[in-house]
C-alpha cells in the first residue's frame, strides 16, 4: 500500500469519525417526509364494526397519491403537505371531515352486502416539532348486515399501504394491503390467522419492495460494493458480510432488544454510502479492514430495516416466519440490484482495461455525491 493511499485512507477515516460525531450531537430530525403505512384496527360487536385508523392525515388531505410513493418530497403537492402539518388541530379538523366525505365512498367493506362507514371521531395531535410527522386517528363505524359471517375490506386506491388487524377474537386476521387491494374473506368470529407459510410468503414482497423500488439508499450502498472490483469474489464476500450483519440487527430490532433513534440511523446510512463509494476511488482491492467497515455498516442498515418493519406490525402468532420472509425479500431485492448491475454494466465493460477509470470511478463519485446530499438533508434540512 503506497504512502499516498495510506494518507487518503487516514483522511477518510478521520472524516467519517468527524461526521459521526456531528450526527451524534446535532439536532437531527427524523425523515419527516417518508411515507409509512396506515394502521387499521377493527372489531365487530353487536352487529357493528368499529374501525380505528392511524394515518398521516395531512398527506391524504393534501391529495397526494401515496401508492408507490416513499417520500412526499417526490410529489407535486409536497408544499401543501408541509403547510398542513403546521396547522393546529382545530384548523385541520374541518379539512379532514371534508376529505373523509369523499374518501369513504372509495373505502369499501362488503359483508353479505355493502357497509356504509361514518366518521365518529377525529383526533389530531397538537403541533409539536414540524420536522416530525404526526399520526392522527379516525374512528369509523358501520352496521353489519344481519347474518353476515365474514367481511372483505377494500383499501382505497391512492392511499398507500395499510396494516389491517382484527381485534377481539381468537386467531385474528392480520394482513397488509396496498391501495386498491381487497382483503380475503375475514370470518367475524376469528380463525383467519395466517399459517407460518402464509406469513412467510406475505412478508417476502414487503422486504423486496423496501429495496426495489423504495430503498434507494440501500440500492446505492449495494452498488457502492459492486463497483469496487470487476471480480466476483470480492463482491460476494462484501455482500455476504453485509447480509450477515444487517440480519443480526434486523432480528434484534424487530424483537425490541435494540432500539436506536432513526434521527441517528438514517444520516449514518447516508454516510455509509459516501464512505464506501469514496473508498472505491482510491482502493483497487478488498482490504481486510474494509470488511470490518462493511460489517459495521451492515449492522447500521439492519437497524434501518427494523424501523421499517416495525411500522408493519408483525403478527405476534407468526413473528418468526414473517421476520424471515421479510429478510428473504430484502436479500432478493439486493440480489436483483446486483444482477441488474452485472447485466447492464459488468457483463459488457467489466473486462475492458479502462473499466475502472471510465465506469467504476465516475459511478462511485456520483454515488458519493448523492449520499453526501442525503447526509446534509437528513442532518440539517
Amino acid at each position: 500500500m503506497s504512502l499516498a493511499f495510506r494518507r487518503v485512507v487516514t483522511w477518510l477515516r478521520g472524516l467519517f469519525a468527524l461526521l459521526f460525531c456531528a450526527v451524534a450531537i446535532a439536532p437531527v430530525p427524523v425523515r419527516a417526509h417518508e411515507v409509512t403505512p396506515a394502521i387499521a384496527d377493527f372489531s365487530v360487536k353487536d352487529g357493528q364494526i368499529m374501525l380505528a385508523l392511524r394515518l398521516n392525515v395531512e398527506a391524504f388531505v393534501a391529495g397526494i397519491n401515496l401508492d408507490g410513493v416513499t417520500d412526499t418530497n417526490q410529489t407535486t403537492r409536497s408544499a401543501d403537505y408541509d403547510e398542513l402539518r403546521a396547522l393546529e388541530a382545530g384548523e385541520l379538523e374541518p379539512m379532514v371531515r371534508l376529505f373523509a366525505e369523499d374518501w369513504l365512498e372509495t373505502f369499501s367493506i362488503h359483508a353479505g352486502g355493502p357497509v356504509v362507514l361514518t366518521v365518529t371521531r377525529i383526533e389530531i395531535p397538537a403541533v409539536g416539532d414540524v420536522n416530525l410527522p404526526r399520526a392522527s386517528f379516525l374512528d369509523l363505524t358501520a352496521e353489519i348486515p344481519p347474518g353476515a359471517g365474514s367481511l372483505r375490506i377494500t383499501w382505497p386506491k391512492g392511499s398507500g399501504g395499510v396494516v389491517l388487524r382484527q381485534n377481539g377474537v381468537e386467531e385474528p386476521y392480520t394482513g397488509y394491503l396496498q391501495g386498491g387491494e381487497t382483503s380475503p374473506p375475514i370470518p367475524l368470529s376469528g380463525g383467519a390467522a395466517k399459517t407460518p407459510v402464509e406469513a412467510f410468503m406475505e412478508y417476502i414482497p414487503v422486504g423486496f419492495t423496501h429495496i426495489l423500488p423504495k430503498g434507494l439508499d440501500h440500492i446505492l450502498f449495494v452498488l457502492g460494493l459492486f463497483f469496487l472490483s470487476p471480480r466476483v469474489k470480492p463482491l460476494l464476500l462484501q455482500v455476504s458480510l453485509f447480509t450477515v450483519a444487517h440480519t443480526i440487527t434486523l432480528a434484534l430490532g424487530a424483537l425490541g432488544m435494540v432500539n436506536v433513534n432513526p434521527a441517528i440511523v438514517e444520516p449514518l446510512i447516508a454516510l455509509s454510502i459516501v464512505f464506501v463509494a469514496a473508498e472505491n476511488v482510491f482502493a483497487r482491492k478488498l482490504h481486510s479492514w474494509r470488511s470490518f467497515v462493511i460489517f459495521g455498516f451492515g449492522l447500521l442498515h439492519g437497524l434501518g430495516f427494523a424501523s421499517v418493519l416495525g411500522e408493519f406490525g408483525l403478527p405476534p402468532s407468526q413473528f418468526l416466519p414473517a421476520l424471515i420472509g421479510f429478510n428473504v425479500g430484502v436479500e432478493l431485492g439486493q440480489l436483483a440490484v446486483i444482477a441488474a448491475a452485472y447485466l447492464g454494466v459488468r457483463l459488457w465493460f467489466g473486462r475492458h482495461p479502462k473499466y475502472r477509470g471510465r465506469v467504476a470511478i465516475p459511478a462511485s463519485v456520483t454515488i458519493a455525491m448523492i449520499g453526501s446530499y442525503w447526509f446534509v438533508e437528513r442532518v440539517f434540512l
